[in-house]
Order: structure tokens, then sequence, then C-alpha cells
């Protein structure tokens, strides 16, 4: 307290007079253990808004005038505990407070919630999980965090929208990919350590290093000098995704010849993490170096190599949820007395980077830098291409299947079916390798054959940064990206599961050639089959912006400009995507070579302003639109076999049907209220998504039977809702925090769904020309004012933290969260729905109960009580410290999400399902964690 008072005092009286008559607001942070100068330190004038950050000495200098008079500096680092010093501006005066200090948070909540988001909720880039919170972690806004460290578990969208709407960088070089637009958050899991540096922009705000989505952007800085010299040893425990997690890191500082160097390494492990057999199994190693070659430029080369292997998890109707309960897995069976898990997602995807940075003088800079990303992903899973379908799960093999009988509900049945699931219901390892030992005595292929989902990318991106500082009050950005991706797809036999011939490459289904270049060829483990093609992808981009501050209003204007093409190469000719003449010779070849190149241009432009009523209130505008590419993912209808995009099939249009940028129009109003006890912010929103395409794939069967490939094309979302944040210092221990979000995020159009399948429904002969032909099937939806399915729509949250001054801490908060609705079926909400197969309605048609059928089902509100708590020591200049959650103390049952199945998706076949004792083929749902912990102990020195 002395220490700390004694330089209050130094900071006073620090005013003397300069040669120049400018008033000048200036001073350097130091480490308050080591005495070390801290970079990236946010100084703040409180009454104005203004904000400056320390260089890598500490140092600082306000660009902009400071009003004249008694003002509050707040000095604040992720990590660090925030401090306030009063200071007196005088005309013509320099006030230079020199080593103001920052003292390490010992028990802070957010790094507790760093660790956990990003090695939990994080790693999954399925629809069902899909989940924003590292795009937030960051950030100091109080519904930003409490979105991010509270909200996550039930996967809460902020504003309902997924997360490629915002961008993830690594010293300047974003990371989401061409196939989703998501950043692959395990590529650098375990390493939490050395990503605390980061840089948020909350929605369109201006970011120094892109223009960003309406999420926001978030730059990852790895240059090894602006780690704090000193290292960390840290240990954990969970019941959440692993059971285990050890950690080492250590960070050399600036060294006096000019280099620095930060490593680190970790391990994740676990047999299973809360749902039965999800295995974890993950090593982290990061290396970054830097060479500080004279007072202008500097060398940084930056590795990431984060292996990981983990079992997935299935989502489940509610008859198996009700008979095995939340925890129930299809994936796995026993073998050799061990749990082995049929689904295992491995990402092994290394980071290099060299990023060479330039101060051109005080007040210009230019970074350039060069990233190079490759390596694999790879999804497991079981080919059945000669046996029944091995899932202990499939509806065969449930009770309600023998309930909906034709011949009435068989109960001996539904009995048996009912004991066999609850007494085992698992896969059946051993019964796959006596399905193929039977085959091998037969000399047949395999029955069963465990393969791999494989996508090995090759992603290289060259970009500059560039930033200005044209006089006190102006700032301007700009950047210019390239970056190209190769990317080989395939599926790959991992293992034949005791068969000794090998698998066939013919589809089960149609019993057509996988590959026609090679017919009937005999697979073995490690090779090819089922399809194999190449994606090449390239992206131009450049991107300006000009910041103005003054002090009663700072305003921004952005521009970008993306070029983007995509192209496949098929590798395989699929004999389901031939079109063959009436001598059997191939007419249309719609799977192998290259296909048409497609080309995008997608624009950017946004601007706000931020108008100061007062140090206390202000009012935030920011607007923007942008058009874009859609994702890789959505512009390929079928990329495994064909050629086909969205508006194309077999090289013919779809009426109606157009392949464009996706655009998004983006509005929002804030107010701001903040004084030394209350800060709050209420944020009004308006979002609206045009033109958005949705490809996914199902199993149908009614008037239609077979794989489907669906298309919801050129979609309109319309976003709106209201935020709220709000949290109050009322003693110097404890803080009171809220936060709410209200939102209604619907379809605002009735778009295209069209369904192409290589089922024989779609393939016909030219009456004509005795040619086979083959279409699509377009229909009309009815899918406005539908909620769009993501999380909960309404969530809110309560709580407090304790933090007494023997560095022992302790928080909870109830979190409230509503409106959480399944995903629909739009091929239900299609003309598709009502029509026989001659096209007209069904005779026996009822709107009213078919309106029933369709409405769209809405989750129970649920509550979830989180504590969290903490203490740490100082042992001389090292510090040993613990910090524990309990997530869902109450250990409330709720569901995150779900989706409705297509398999049956018209009014015969839907009405029928709805009136059997059970219902066989229910919606599927994802299931949020009941009572759960995590305990982490560290050393740091």
């Amino acid at each position: 307290m002395k220490k700390s008072f004694f330089i209050f005092l130094f900071g006073i009286c620090s005013i003397f007079t300069a040669f120049a008559q400018d008033t000048v607001v200036k001073g350097s942070v130091k480490d308050a253990v080591t005495n070390e100068p801290i970079p990236d330190v946010t100084i703040t004038v409180e009454e104005t808004g203004q904000t400056e950050k320390t260089d890598g000495l500490g140092q600082f200098k306000f660009s902009q005038p400071v009003p004249f008079g008694e003002q509050m500096l707040k000095i604040s680092k992720p990590g660090f505990l925030p401090k306030r010093y009063p200071i007196v501006v005088n005309e013509g005066k320099t006030v230079d407070i020199q080593d103001m200090t920052l003292e390490i948070d010992r028990g802070s909540q957010a790094d507790l919630f760093t660790i956990t988001l990003s090695d939990d909720e994080l790693n999954d880039d399925t629809s069902g999980s899909d989940n924003i919170s590292g795009l937030l972690s960051s950030s100091q806004d109080i519904f930003q965090r409490t979105a991010a460290f509270e909200f996550s578990s039930s996967f809460f969208r902020v504003r309902g929208l997924d997360s490629d709407n915002g961008s993830v960088l690594i010293n300047g070089i974003e990371m989401n990919k061409f196939d989703t637009g998501r950043p692959q958050w395990s590529n650098w899991g375990g390493l939490n350590d050395v990503v605390r540096n980061q840089e948020l922009t909350v929605g369109l705000k201006p970011s120094d290093y892109g223009f960003g989505g309406v999420l926001g952007t978030t730059n990852i800085n790895t240059k090894a000098s602006d780690y704090r010299e000193g290292g960390r040893i840290t240990y954990s425990s969970s019941n959440r995704s692993y059971t285990n997690r050890l950690m080492a890191s250590y960070a050399s500082g600036l060294m006096e010849d000019g280099w620095a160097y930060t490593i680190m390494m970790g391990r994740r492990w676990g047999d299973e993490g809360y749902q039965d057999a999800t295995l974890y199994d993950s090593n982290s190693f990061f290396a970054s170096v830097e060479k500080k070659i004279n007072d202008k430029h500097s060398l940084n080369f930056t590795s990431i190599y984060t292996p990981n292997r983990r079992g997935k998890s299935s989502a489940n109707t509610q008859e198996v949820i009700d008979l095995k309960g939340i925890k129930y897995n299809e994936f796995w069976g026993y073998l050799d007395g061990e749990k082995r898990n049929s689904r295992i997602k491995e990402v092994e995807e290394p980071i290099l980077m060299l990023n060479h940075s330039w101060d051109i003088s005080s007040k210009t800079s230019l970074n350039t830098n060069i990233g190079y990303q490759f390596g694999k992903i790879g999804n497991s899973r079981i080919d059945n291409a000669a046996g029944a379908n091995p899932s202990p799960a499939y509806y065969q093999n449930l009770p309600s299947y023998y309930l909906a009988d034709d011949d009435g509900p068989n109960f001996a049945g539904a009995y048996g079916a009912e004991q066999e699931f609850l007494n085992d219901g698992q896969l059946n390892w051993l019964a796959l390798f006596q399905a193929n030992a039977n085959k091998n005595l037969g000399g047949d292929t395999a029955a069963y054959a465990l393969y791999e989902d494989r996508t090995d990318d090759k992603t290289l991106t060259l970009n500059t940064i560039f930033r200005t500082e044209l006089n006190d009050n102006i700032v301007l950005n700009a950047t210019a990206n390239y970056s190209k991706l190769t990317s080989d797809n395939f599926a790959e036999v991992i293992d034949l599961l005791g068969s000794t011939v090998g698998a066939s490459n013919v589809d089960a289904f149609s019993q057509k050639q996988f590959d026609l270049l090679n017919p009937d060829r005999i697979i073995q483990e490690g090779d090819k089959f089922r399809y194999n093609y190449r994606i090449d992808a390239n992206e131009l981009s450049g991107f300006a912006q000009a910041q103005f501050k003054y002090n009663k209003i700072d305003f921004y204007l952005g521009g970008s400009v993306t070029k983007t093409d995509y192209q496949r190469d098929g590798l395989f000719k699929n004999e389901n995507q031939v079109l063959r003449n009436a001598d059997g010779s191939i007419r249309v070849d719609n799977s192998s070579g290259k296909g048409d190149k497609l080309e995008f241009t997608g624009i950017g432009a946004k601007a706000g302003f931020t108008y100061k009523i007062s140090g206390k209130h202000l009012i935030d505008v920011d607007a923007g639109y942008l058009t874009e590419a859609p994702t890789l993912r959505n512009t390929y209808t079928n990329s495994r076999e064909a050629q086909d995009y969205v508006g194309k099939f077999f090289g013919n249009t779809i009426e109606g049907v157009d392949l464009t940028e996706e655009k998004t129009t983006s509005l929002d109003v804030s107010y701001i209220f903040r004084s030394p006890i209350v800060k709050a912010r209420l944020t009004g929103f308006y979002t609206k998504i045009e033109d958005a395409n949705e490809v996914s794939f199902f199993f149908t069967q009614g008037s239609t039977t077979g794989f489907i490939q669906e298309t919801l094309a050129n979609t309109d979302k319309k976003h709106i809702g209201a935020e709220l944040g709000i949290e109050a210092q009322v003693t110097p221990t404890i803080k009171l925090k809220a936060a709410a979000s209200l939102g209604q995020y619907t379809y605002d159009n009735n778009p295209l769904v069209y369904f192409t399948s290589t089922s024989e429904d779609f393939l016909g002969v030219d009456e004509n020309q005795n040619e086979e032909v083959r279409s699509g099937a377009v229909y009309q939806t009815s899918l406005k004012d539908y909620r769009v399915a993501g999380g909960p729509q309404g969530a809110y949250s309560v709580g407090f933290e304790y933090r007494d001054p023997d560095y022992w801490w302790f928080g909870a908060t109830a979190n409230y969260f509503t409106n959480t609705y399944v995903d629909i079926s739009p091929l239900a909400r299609s003309t598709r729905f009502y029509q026989d197969t001659d096209g007209l309605p069904y005779t026996d048609y009822d709107p009213e109960f078919a309106r029933e059928l369709l409405k769209q089902e809405k989750f129970d509100d649920y509550m979830v009580v989180n504590l969290v708590g903490g203490k740490s020591w100082k042992i001389g200049d090292k510090f040993v410290g613990f910090f524990a959650s309990v997530g869902n103390i109450l250990d409330k049952v709720y569901r995150t999400g779900g989706y409705e199945q297509g398999r049956t998706a018209d009014y015969r076949a839907i009405k029928e399902d709805a009136q059997n004792p059970k219902q066989v083929f229910g919606s599927r749902y994802f299931y949020g964690r009941g009572a759960n912990y995590f305990v982490n102990v560290y050393y740091r020195f």
C-alpha cells in the first residue's frame, strides 16, 4: 500500500513545463513484482473514453489532447488486476507518469474459463455444437464475458449467429477455414498459456487487422518478446472432455542480444469425458522465436503443433434417452475388454508462421506475414457394405419399431428389444469380426470395415498490414491478403475388422462402382475408396479503414473487396454420376476431372460512431453491409461424388436457384454508462442475412426412398433483439453482475429446396433417344417465421464475485435459458409434404392436422447454477495457486439443441409415425452436461 501511495503522489506531482506549449499525457507501466515493462496495457481516460496502449517498452503517450482539469486514468490488461490513477492536466504542461504498476491477477476467473472453453466446448465443429465463445473470451465487456463463460454450456450464440461470422487471426493471419468458414479451435488447443495475448474488437468495431465479420475480430499475438519473462507448470483434472491435463511453458523475455523465445508443451488425456467412451488424447507443442534486428525491424517465427484424437458422442431420440440416460453414446462397444469408439475425430494440422514487423516511424508501421498450414482431419465410421446396420440404436432394434407393426403392436417383440437394449445397447464389435470371418470362408469381400473420411488441407497465406497516424485525430489502416488452399478429400480404410480379402469399392445401395477408372478393385487397409477429389481455392482481398477520434465523438469508415474462386477436380469416376447412351457407352461424366471454376466477388462497407454525451454517458452506433462467397460446404451439393453445385445438377440449371454471394446487413445501437462503481451497456441489434445456402445429406423413405442431398437455396434470415450487461463494484471486494439477451431469430422468406440423389427415383430414360437422364426435385418451402435453431434465443444471468485481499476468491452465477427450438426439416415444410407421387395432394390430407404435425418443437426453459473459486500464495517471487469450478451444480437435465429426422418427411409418413404408440423417427437431441467439475493447480516462476 505504501508503494502504491508513493506512486500515486508521484503521478500527481509529475507535471512539469515542457519546451513546447502542447499539453501531453504520457507514462509507463511495469510489473509490480518483476519491475519489467508490460506491453499492450490499455490506458483509458475514463471521462472521455480515450485509449492508448503501451509499446514493447511499456511506454505510452496520448495522441489526442486530454481535457484539462482532474482526470482518472484506468490501466488494464487481461491477466492483471486493473488500477486507476488520478491526474491533473494543465494547459501547455506535460503529465509524465512513469512506473505505474500492475499486479498479476492470481485468481483470474477469465484464466479458468479460457482454459475450460478452449479445451472443451470449442473442440467440436459440428452444427450441434458450433460455439462462438472463443471469439469473446478476451473481452472486457460484461455481456461478452458472460456469453463466453456462463452461456457457453448451452451453446448460446451471440445474436443467434454462427462463429463463421467472426474472424480469428494469429499474428494477423486469418485462421477461418474455407470449408466451413469457422476456425478449427483444436489447431491451438491446450496452448492456453501462449494464446492469452488477444486483441478483440466486438461486432463491426474497427480492427487494425482486417474487415472482420459482424461478430468481430480476435487477433492472437504470439510474438516472443511480448510474453512476460518466466515459466508456468499446470496440472488439471476434470470430468468434462478429458480427465487429466499437464502443461509447461517458459518465456525468456527480450534478452540483451535482441533475441526472445517462448516455448510450451502440454498433454490432455482421458478414457472418456462426461459422455460414455468419449476418449481424449491430445499433445500440444508451441515455439516462438524473435530477433529484434534494430529499433525498426524484428522477425518472429512461430510453430504450432497440436495433434489430437477424441471420441464422438451421438445425438439420441427421446426413446433412447428414456432408456439409457443422457450419457448414452451409441458409437462404442467393448472389444478385448476395453471400450472402443467407432467415431473418432483426429486433427493434425501444424501451423508455421514468419512475421516481419517494421516500425517505419513512431506513427507508422508495416507488418508482413506468411503462414503455411498443412496436415489432416479424419473422422472415422463403420462401412456396412454387405451387412445390416450395426448401430445398437438403429430404429429396428428399439421397442418403438415393434409397437408400430403393421399388424398391430407386438408387445412381446417390444419387451424383448427393450431388455436387450437396456442390458447391452452397445456396438457389437465381435459380431462385425464374425461377419467378416464368414465372408472370408467364401472368399468374399468384407461385410464391415472401419474407414476415415479424410480432409488433407494445405493452406498458404501472405499478407501485409499497414497502420499510420496521420495526426493526433486520424488513424489509417490497410491490409492486402492472399490465401491459397489445396484440399484433398477421400475415404481411407483403416481397419478391415478381420477380413483377409479386403473391402469392396462398390456402392452397397445402388450396386454401382465408386470408381470406374479402377472397377472391381479390392481395397486394403490404407487404400482410398468410395470417393477421392481435390478442391482448389484462392482468395485475394484488400481492406482500408479510417478512424477519427475527437473529444466528443469518435467515428470510423471501412471498406473491403474480396475475390474468391473454387474448382473441384474429381479423381474417381463414380458410376452413380454418369449417364449412358442406349448402347451402354458413357454420355455424361459428372464426376471425374475438373469441374466449373466458380468465382465470387465480395464487398464490405461499415461505419460507426461513438458520441460522448459526458464521461459517464455514451451513445454507440455501428452499421455494415457485407457480401461474401459461400463456404465450400454450402457451395457443392455432393462434392464427394459429383461436380454439382448450388443451382446446377448434371450440368443443368435448376430454375429459380442462383449460386451467388451471401449478403449480410447489420445495425446495432448502444447506450453505455460507466462510473467508478457501475458499468453498463444496453444494445439493440438487427441483422439480415440473404441468399444463404444450406446443404445436408440423409436417408429418406416414403414417396421417395434413398440417400438424398438436400439444398436449401437463397435463404433469408432475420435476427433482431437486445443485449444488456451491467456490473457494480459495490465494495472493494464484492462485485455484482448481470447480463441478458433476448432475440428473435427467424427465417425471413420461403426459399426453394431441391433434392438430388443416386436413387432410381431420380433416374429415368429419355423416351425419344432411349438415353439415361437424371433430374432433381424442386419444391417451394413455407419456412418464413419459423425459428432458426442454434441454442437459446433468450438467456439471463445474475451473479457475484468476492475477492479477498488475501488472494482467495469465490463467485456464483445463476443462468436462465428460454426459447430453444429444434432444427426443423425443410423437406417437411415444402410442397412435397402433401404431394403424392403424381404431384397431386394426398386425398386424405387434413390441413389442421398437418399444421399440428409441423409445429416447431420448443424445449423447456431451464436454469443452470455455476460456482467458481480459487486461492493463490506468493512464495518469494514465485506463485502457487489453484482454482476450481463446478458447473450445473443442481444437476439440471436440459436440451441444448436437436434436429428433426428427414427420414419421414411427407404427410402420410409423419402422420403414421406420430400416431404410433411410440414415435419411431422422432427428433434427435443434444443434452447439456449434468453436474461437472474442473480443478486446476499451477506453479508460476
